[in-house]
């Protein structure tokens, strides 16, 4: 459940000397962002005389941006909640060699678990980035610039989710699932940076 925080609280609690929120969630929201300036554009664009070619597109994206919204909002909060698992399993008892077995066990399980959250926030972000090329193309061209903040955004939360997702591998056993999640991070954020480089180009010319 999402916490109801202001923006001025949510950023002091950012700049304190707690570890969380950190760098997960503040991607989550950097995405959250982006997905809600890609409403913006196709709100700024429904209903303009100029664009009822494209409208109905628009309102379909329109409903894609806020589902997406909603999901990138909860991701904030995830992240916390699956780093403050892992300083919870760092925490347990470790005097006896069973403690340290169970200790080790929990601290696999609960890093696995802060790697799958901003792999997640990831694949939410390549999903977002493409609404956001759309609008960017199809869009209020007086919005032009929002669309382009949006993809940037959207690229920035990937690369700060993918950074944890690398930093949370190194701590982890299991080398299936560390070679699984570093190629769906590296495929993922270079499908997101080739997108948004395309989108830029076509924006900037």
């Amino acid at each position: 459940m999402i916490t109801p925080k202001t923006v001025k609280e949510f950023l002091d609690d950012v700049a304190s000397n707690s570890p969380a929120p950190g760098g997960g969630s503040v991607s989550a929201l950097a995405g959250s962002l982006g997905a809600a300036l890609t409403s913006m554009v196709c709100r700024l664009t429904v209903g303009k005389k100029k664009y009822t070619d494209v409208q109905a597109e628009m309102e379909s994206v329109l409903k894609k941006s806020e589902e997406l919204r909603a999901k990138l909002t909860t991701v904030i909060d995830e992240d916390t909640d699956a780093f403050n698992k892992v300083m919870a399993a760092f925490g347990m008892p470790k005097e006896t060699e069973e403690q340290k077995a169970l200790r080790n066990k929990a601290i696999q399980e609960a890093t696995k678990l802060a790697t799958l959250v901003p792999l997640r926030l990831m694949s939410l972000c390549e999903e977002g980035v493409g609404l956001a090329r759309t609008v960017a193309e199809k869009g209020n061209k007086n919005s032009l610039s929002d669309a382009g903040v949006a993809l940037l955004l959207l690229q920035a939360a990937a690369h700060g989710a993918g950074l944890n997702v690398r930093t949370n591998l190194a701590g982890l056993e299991d080398q299936r699932f560390r070679e699984d999640a570093r190629n769906k991070a590296t495929n993922i954020g270079q499908i997101i940076d080739s997108a948004v480089a395309e989108a830029m180009q076509k924006m900037i010319k």
